[in-house]
């Protein structure tokens, strides 16, 4: 998004903070149709993305006050709202899918915790990661961890960096690069 337009939105926030209705009816119009595909890419199915972004600007218009600029881009702070709605509809359990039935995929499906070998292993990797960004240019750690921790675009991240998209992609290229060759050095699983 332009400079303009994140000032635009941000403004709409700021008057949903306000309690402004109409600002929340122009805020839906310009984003809905984005945040509803971020919903339908997590949850699979138009209904429930459908609710998702329901009960997601309803958290918006919540916390519109929260809102900080300095922070993020608008469209970022919205974004990940609709992202952890939508994660947290897919955790709910759903009485339409039937008691026993229910139950049962429920036990089938495997457990999210890792083994005590994958916690290791990960806890080597992991230091093995922060020793290797630490090694990092401070514009690729940057860039890296706002791309891959925060989800941003590469267009979302120019914009935030206030950098072109092109020095932006250099910046993430050169610096995976950079990881890869040392994680490779470290001997870690991931690599």
């Amino acid at each position: 998004m332009t400079p303009e337009q994140n000032a635009a939105l941000a403004a709409l926030l700021a008057r949903c903070a306000l309690r402004d209705q109409r600002a929340l009816a122009d805020l839906y119009r310009q984003t809905s149709s984005k945040l509803f595909g971020v919903s339908l890419r997590i949850c699979r199915r138009e209904d429930w993305a459908e609710d998702v972004l329901q009960e997601s600007f309803v958290n918006i218009w919540k916390h519109a006050g929260d809102y900080a600029a300095a922070k993020s881009a608008p469209m970022t702070w919205m974004t990940a709202i609709v992202r952890n709605r939508s994660l947290d509809w897919l955790r709910r359990p759903r009485e339409q899918d039937g008691g026993e039935d229910f139950e049962a995929r429920a036990a089938a499906i495997p457990a999210d915790e890792p083994g005590p070998l994958a916690q290791t292993l990960a806890g080597e990797d992991a230091r093995a990661l922060a020793t290797c960004m630490e090694g990092l240019d401070s514009k690729q750690r940057q860039s890296i961890t706002l791309a891959f921790v925060s989800g941003l675009s590469h267009a979302e991240l120019a914009a935030q960096l206030r950098e072109p998209l092109g020095t932006v992609k250099t910046w993430i290229r050169r610096g995976l690069l950079r990881l890869k060759a040392c994680l490779e050095q470290a001997g870690t699983t991931g690599a």
